[in-house]
């Protein structure tokens, strides 16, 4: 059972009584030390396979632990996730079945959304779900929901998500349905109320263990103290240090106060690391005076490898270019490109090296849907694809309006309308650049499937979130946009909403085996604070060549009177047709008509997303605006 452990592993593994938590940094070999653990307590003879429970997190990784268990000669162990052990445990104890199970609550809020102000109609049903497992997960109801938000920011106005949370609990109750959430919360009730039930249980499973402990909240944390009960043969393994679910309502409190609840808990440090090279390592364990809570210093046992890359880049086209060069070099080293991850904060980041993989030519896979299979793209595209018409823009302009396209995103929303406002923005510039008065709506269409390429179905380089690469390792990590407003979000406001962002740039670089590559663009935007806190300011300020510049003093420096003055008129000019602002030009049409101040028509459509119809309606009005412009 300890062979090949090192010195701490085999404490856990020998500590088969009693309150045990194992502060397992990444890497650091956690799932092997606790199947180990089990697989002793059973052969000492200290608790019978059948008397433990082990509780994960996904199905995947409970059927991992049975596998190990089952390789070490351990069959008849519980490994299940909290819902399933759940939903097992009211079937077998409970006096009546559990009910019928929702499925998915995306199709009764996507019903229920339909009713809400026309504003927030548009709002992806899967955010109006995680709010509502936010506050589940918290044990709240719609009656204290707006009272219980603090800081808290829900996707739509506090008034309208309690409306929609009472509609969805009503409904669900109306056709005699529950989901997840219920699950535990009526097993908690059982065990409450029927001595019976716990007594049967606590007679059954004596000892427990819950991995990912740091990913547990309140509805959770308060089902296992029912099946505890006034027992203490309690093991959690877990790191605070990739605590990054809060918007589930996830805190890592439990694990790091295992001790104050349980006074004689044997605490074990796991902080060898098999996974990542000493460099790695070296930039990673720059965050951890940062990160707080329980200190874990990563100790390599690996041999040395590459340095880590740190790169700025002009924009975020070069840094796509440069990325994907990067890939195709690892490729001709011998790293097979399903071996190669790129990190990215919020999915919509995913268009950039969507386009970059797809002009290099290389195979790549997007974890949350690419670009053009995700909802914004599949709605305004669609009705395109036999489109005759060549007022392209005009036609993107009004089918992201009609989908409830906004300029400003504000404040609060989710994650999954923040990806869909900005792939419609990202439409709606592309529709500008492309049209030229003569190609079509089906030429757009079949242009951008050229230029993203398609997903690869499980193959290629692997594009995904930091949330979604949590667990996950890759011989090769890329991690772009490490800049203000990206990394930290900008959604992140309070001091616990950057820690978690900080946390998620730890976790992003402990998934990196060889290679880490980190980067971030000079160009209107800031690089982000935690490269200063890593000791990189001097070579951030080196590297980029210029000191920082707010977008608004790179408008003054670059682009002049012109840009500002072509905003004024395109807002007039809106006001005047009735239209959004977007419908005229987006930004970038004007802020490159501001660098080449056309002088002439023919200097004018040559413009990216100047076409034709565009230099008839406007044209006189932009080349007199660049004029007097320049006079000023």
């Amino acid at each position: 059972m300890i062979a090949g452990l090192n010195p701490e592993q085999r404490r856990a593994v020998k500590a088969v009584r009693g309150p045990v938590c194992i502060l397992a940094g990444a890497g650091s070999g956690k799932t092997t030390t606790i199947t180990r653990r089990i697989a002793n307590q059973v052969s000492s003879g200290t608790f019978r396979a059948s008397e433990i429970l082990a509780v994960t997190f996904t199905d995947k990784a409970a059927g991992e632990m049975r596998s190990r268990l089952a390789a070490l000669g351990v069959e008849g162990v519980r490994a299940r996730t909290f819902h399933s052990a759940a939903l097992a445990q009211l079937h077998h104890l409970g006096d009546e079945p559990p009910g019928q199970i929702l499925p998915s609550k995306v199709v009764a809020l996507r019903q229920i959304a339909n009713t809400l102000p026309k504003p927030y109609r548009f709002r992806p049903a899967g955010d109006l779900a995680t709010e509502i497992e936010w506050a589940r997960n918290r044990r709240l109801t719609p009656a204290d929901y707006t009272d219980s938000l603090g800081s808290h920011e829900p996707p739509i106005p506090a008034d309208l998500m309690q409306r929609v949370f009472a509609a969805y609990e009503s409904g669900k109750e109306q056709r005699s349905l529950i989901d997840f959430e219920d699950v535990l919360e009526r097993t908690i009730h059982m065990f409450e109320n029927d001595p019976d039930a716990s007594l049967r249980f606590r007679e059954r499973y004596r000892a427990f263990t819950v991995d990912e402990y740091q990913d547990v909240n309140l509805l959770q944390q308060t089902l296992l103290e029912r099946w505890l009960g006034e027992r203490d043969d309690l093991c959690v393994v877990g790191d605070d240090y990739q605590s990054i679910y809060a918007f589930t309502g996830a805190s890592a409190s439990y694990l790091l106060e295992m001790p104050k609840r349980f006074p004689r808990t044997t605490v074990v440090r796991l902080e060898e690391n098999h996974r990542s090279t000493p460099q790695i390592l070296e930039f990673a364990n720059r965050l951890v005076p940062k990160l707080g809570g329980a200190k874990k210093t990563l100790i390599a046992v690996l041999p040395p490898g590459p340095e880590v890359g740190i790169t700025p880049h002009v924009d975020p086209v070069a840094e796509a270019d440069a990325v994907a060069a990067a890939i195709a070099g690892l490729k001709e080293q011998g790293v097979p490109y399903e071996d190669i991850a790129i990190l990215y904060r919020t999915n919509f980041r995913s268009e950039d090296h969507e386009e970059a993989l797809t002009a290099a030519g290389i195979p790549f896979q997007v974890r949350d849907g690419a670009f053009l299979n995700r909802v914004a793209a599949r709605r305004v595209l669609t009705p395109l694809k036999n489109d005759r018409n060549t007022d392209v823009h005009d036609r993107v302009a009004k089918a992201v309006t009609k989908e409830g396209y906004v300029e400003e995103l504000p404040d609060g929303l989710g994650d999954r309308e923040v990806t869909r406002q900005n792939d419609l923005a990202r439409l709606l510039r592309l529709a500008a650049e492309f049209d030229d008065g003569f190609r079509t709506g089906a030429d757009f269409v079949a242009d951008l499937h050229l230029r993203f390429g398609s997903d690869g179905a499980g193959r290629g380089v692997n594009l995904l979130t930091y949330h979604r690469a949590k667990g996950l390792e890759f011989a090769a990590v890329f991690l772009p946009r490490i800049n203000e407003g990206d990394l930290p979000y900008k959604r992140s406001k309070t001091d616990e909403a950057i820690a978690e962002e900080r946390r998620l740039l730890y976790v992003g670089m402990t998934r990196a085996k060889q290679h880490l590559s980190l980067s971030w663009t000079t160009v209107k935007e800031d690089p982000s604070r935690f490269l200063d806190e890593m000791g990189l300011t001097a070579s951030v300020r080196i590297r980029a060549g210029a000191p920082r510049r707010s977008a608004k003093d790179f408008a003054a420096e670059e682009w002049g009177q012109a840009a500002e003055a072509l905003k004024r008129w395109r807002l007039q000019r809106s006001k005047d047709d009735g239209v959004p602002a977007y419908v005229v030009f987006n930004d970038a049409t004007l802020e490159e008509i501001a660098r080449r101040t056309p002088r002439s028509p023919a200097e004018l459509v040559a413009v990216p997303g100047i076409g034709l119809t565009k230099l008839e309606r406007y044209g006189d009005d932009i080349l007199k605006t660049v004029a007097e412009a320049a006079t000023d």
